[in-house]
């Protein structure tokens, strides 16, 4: 556990902005001594550094706030699109240093401004948002979750667990045998139950999610056995027929 002082001196973010992070519910510690000092464990450090990195791809706070929390939130597929970001922003950068050189050689005569166009970043920067988007899923989701406790929320993901789990002991039948389709819908209802309307096309969204090859697939085999997510995914897409 590391102390809001020394997280500080490792990161280089002040003492005030992890305060305001902790006000905002961006980013809380793990722990807070009787004292009401607050403690930072490695979790909450590698939070820190997805909230950095979308920073530093010029994102407001409440945006990082809505990626991070979302259902959909995939820390793999995140990264891969932090460095499409970064690779985009360098590459402009470089475009803007190669422009400077140009003007400082030319006297200030290029009247060239295709190095100012940021319209490729700003495509890609909107698509990664809309993957976890302000949408009216997200907004169910947080209403939804008003009020609950981290240890509440933790227990609804132990649920699906367990129903992803009775998953990976059906692997032996069809994927569209009557008691997968059951399965499905158990899935399917407790979705809608305590997070958002999981309607249909949103489910086979879902579907394809879990073989992304993330953390859902990692989480999901862990669960049910190696194959299960996959077996999830067919399950679904047979229901979605």
């Amino acid at each position: 556990m590391r102390t809001v002082k020394q997280v500080s001196e490792l990161t280089g973010v002040s003492v005030r902005t992890l305060h305001h992070y902790d006000a905002i519910g961006l980013l809380k510690p793990a722990a807070v001594t009787k004292a009401g000092y607050r403690l930072y464990d490695d979790a909450a450090l590698e939070r820190l550094q997805q909230i950095l990195l979308f920073r530093e791809l010029q994102f407001p706070l409440k945006e990082i706030k809505m990626i991070l929390e979302s259902p959909c939130f995939d820390r793999d597929q995140a990264l891969e699109q932090q460095i499409t970001l970064l690779t985009l922003r360098k590459e402009q950068l470089e475009k803007l240093i190669d422009l400077a050189r140009e003007i400082k050689e030319n006297g200030g005569n290029s009247m060239s401004f295709a190095a100012f166009d940021t319209s490729k970043i700003d495509e890609y920067a909107a698509r990664a948002r809309a993957i976890y988007g302000d949408t009216a899923q997200y907004r169910e989701y947080e209403e939804k979750s008003k009020g609950r406790t981290d240890l509440e929320t933790q227990g609804l993901y132990e649920k699906m667990m367990v129903i992803f789990s009775e998953f990976g002991a059906m692997r032996h039948l069809p994927p569209e045998s009557e008691k997968v389709r059951s399965q499905v819908k158990k899935l399917q209802d407790f979705i809608s139950r305590h997070f958002y309307t999981c309607s249909d096309e949103i489910l086979c969204g879902l579907g394809e999610l879990y073989t992304s090859g993330g953390e859902f697939t990692e989480n999901i085999d862990k669960a049910g056995g190696e194959g299960t997510a996959a077996f999830v995914s067919q399950a679904i897409k047979a229901c979605c027929l």
